[in-house]
Order: C-alpha cells, then structure tokens, then sequence
C-alpha cells in the first residue's frame, strides 16, 4: 500500500545550496506558512526499489493533490478534511482517511506551528538537512514520517515514510513553483488534473 503512505505524507521544494545548520521549528513553520500554493514534480522510492514519479498540488490550508504518472495510477487527494486514495484499477470505491489523524494535517494547517503540533515528535538535524519527525501519537502503529529541510532559503526537500512492517518509502521533490493558480478541480477526487 505505497500509495496509502504517501497519502498519510506531505508538501513543497526546490533545488539550492544545503545548508549545515539545525533549522528551528518556528523557522520551518513560517516557511510552510508562507506557501498558499504550489506545484512540484516527485520521483518516489519505493520500499522494494521500485520508482513511481509524479506531480504534486498544494492549496494551503487544507488541500494537496499526488498525481502518479502512467495510465490508471492512482491519485491521492487531501480535500474538505479528507485524504481519498483512488485506484482507477480498483472497482471499489475511493479509500478515505480523516485529514486530521494524518500527519498531512500538520502541514495543511491554516496556520502551523510545529512547535506546539502533537504529532511533532522529533527534532534533529543529520548534518545536511533538519529532519521533524511526525507520528500519530495514538496510533504509532501507523508509522510516522521523517520531513527534511535545508536553510538558506528554507525549503522542503525529501521525506521518508516508515512503516509499521520497518519499510520505507522516499519522496524526492524537485523544482517547486509557488503562487500557481490552481483549479479547485484538482482536489476533487472524481475530476482529472486541469489546472
């Protein structure tokens, strides 16, 4: 279920210098503040090896679109405090998960602050990037979800998913583009991707 752990997952980047310092909460929290919207490709690592690629759509708060590559790939969508997994090559009908128990909450927030977020649950720093750590913490069994982000400016770069089994899954943002004008269309789970 790759595509459920990138569901219960997140947010924006682009490419520049790494920085060598541990970022502070309030930092990452006033960069994600500032994105209203944004779109970026995505290349993912699936715990097997295995590449998926993709778009993705942010429309803070509430709202973010993953749009796999290929013919019948699956759309996860966070939407009026949902996420809706749908799988074009299933019968049944679109798997939803409440926005709220996900660490995707964390980030659509209409105002973060990571500092007092209860899913935040770890704060370190791996000497290339600043890593927050999120996890439900009602439900550890859920996995949690390691977000990296580099200084100067601040910005997102990659998450890890960890799940439950010890698996991992990657997501590597490319080129981000802020300030998009983005069709309300995209976060409606039966609608294709106009922009």
């Amino acid at each position: 279920m790759k595509h459920i752990a990138l569901a219960l997952a997140f947010v924006a980047c682009s490419p520049a210098a790494w920085a060598a310092e541990k970022l502070s909460l309030d930092d990452i929290s006033g960069y994600l503040n500032t994105l209203k919207t944004a779109a970026a490709s995505f290349t993912q690592v699936n715990d097997d090896g295995s590449l998926s690629t993709g778009k993705l759509y942010l429309h803070r708060p509430g709202r973010m679109r993953f749009e796999y590559s290929g013919p019948d790939a699956p759309i996860v969508v966070a939407s009026a405090g949902a996420v809706m997994i749908q799988d074009p090559k299933s019968n049944q009908p679109p798997e939803t998960y409440p926005l709220r128990r996900t660490p995707l909450s964390v980030i659509l927030a209409r105002t973060v602050d990571l500092s007092r977020a209860n899913m935040v649950v770890g704060h370190s720093f791996d000497g290339t990037a600043t890593v927050v750590r999120a996890q439900d913490p009602e439900h550890p069994e859920y996995g949690s979800i390691d977000l990296m982000f580099t200084g100067e400016p601040v910005q997102l770069r990659k998450w890890v998913i960890n799940d439950d089994a010890g698996g991992q899954t990657t997501v590597v943002l490319g080129a981000l583009e802020t300030g998009v004008k983005l069709s309300s269309k995209l976060f409606n789970v039966e609608r294709g991707s106009d922009r």
